[in-house]
């Protein structure tokens, strides 16, 4: 009997693909509710609020702009949610990932890259100062974060001599990854926040353009784009989880539990910490991630490797 490697193997695509999905809009609903829950110090209130939220966005009225690109702007606001899902397709759900491929962190990592030009066509779209120089900020951040987080992809693969997800987690079976490379995980979850423009790196939203590339969308393309982006900062959770934290490695507790719970930790200390760091201006950002994390992880894939040398991963 053939091994069932994916998801799509095992259940069949429509399920496994809905699966996916499911798991997404939960990820992206639980990190709104934290975030929420911090920003408000409510907990009833911020817990419901990404559905109220939603609700609002849906009977908006939609907002025009002058002679706006409407295909190109549309492209873009679609690609947001469905570029943060196609991320999930190679995180381990009960041990398999929707799609079984040879190159899996490649994979995460080239939705983080389309997710440049979908952000640029919602700055470009509408024809907008403010919309536009939201973008351009986005791009001039992209160059700064991009390297350190290929550098901390692969580390993790380094040491699992393998870009599979699956084989990541298998290669944690006695040590998890962070370890022996915190910075690794400190520096993927900075770089993939920042992809989100979340928290302090939300200046190509800033309120100093009027909203940057948010300050034009409306209705149910400010949804699906707000949708995107928190499905997305829970697709990074989940992700880090895979990569540093051993998945669903874990004593006394079913497996699942563990990953969920561990998910959730992350969650609650990515929030607590993002929201309490001023928003960074991009030239700063862009200086630090140069001078500060790309060193910082060209030393910590060095240990990496000379652990790997030593024999200190299986």
């Amino acid at each position: 009997m053939p091994e069932l490697t994916s998801l799509a193997d095992a259940w069949g695509l429509a399920p496994a693909v809905l699966a996916v999905v499911g798991f997404g809009v939960g990820l992206g609903t639980v990190f709104a509710a934290v975030d929420h829950v911090v920003v408000t110090g409510r907990p009833a209130r911020g817990a419901v609020e990404p559905v109220r939220g939603a609700l609002r966005w849906l009977v908006q009225q939609r907002r025009t702009t002058a002679a706006p690109d409407r295909l190109l702007w549309r492209i873009g606001v679609v690609a947001v949610p469905v570029l943060a899902v196609l991320s999930l397709a190679v995180v381990p759900i009960g041990g398999r990932t929707l799609l079984s491929t040879s190159a899996d962190l490649v994979w995460f990592n080239a939705m983080e890259t389309l997710l440049w030009a979908a952000v640029w066509l919602i700055g470009w779209g509408p024809n907008a100062v403010p919309a536009l120089v939201g973008g351009y900020r986005f791009l001039a951040q992209g160059l700064a974060y991009e390297l350190p987080l290929m550098l901390a992809l692969i580390t993790a693969g380094l040491a699992a001599s393998s870009l599979r997800t699956t084989d990541i987690l298998a290669a944690q079976a006695d040590l998890w990854f962070v370890v022996t490379m915190p910075v690794a995980f400190a520096v993927f979850l900075v770089c993939a926040t920042a992809f989100a423009f979340w928290g302090p790196f939300a200046a190509p939203a800033g309120a100093d353009i009027a909203g940057g590339v948010l300050s034009e969308l409306s209705g149910v393309h400010r949804l699906l784009v707000e949708a995107g982006r928190a499905v997305f900062l829970g697709a990074t959770a989940a992700m880090a989880v895979t990569l540093f934290l051993g998945g669903e490695a874990g004593p006394w507790l079913p497996g699942p539990v563990w990953y969920l719970l561990k998910i959730a930790v992350v969650v609650v200390a990515l929030v607590g910490v993002g929201r309490r760091v001023p928003v960074l201006r991009p030239d700063r950002f862009v200086e630090v991630a140069w001078m500060v994390l790309v060193p910082a992880m060209l030393v910590q894939a060095l240990v990496v490797g000379l652990l790997v040398l030593a024999g200190a991963y299986r």
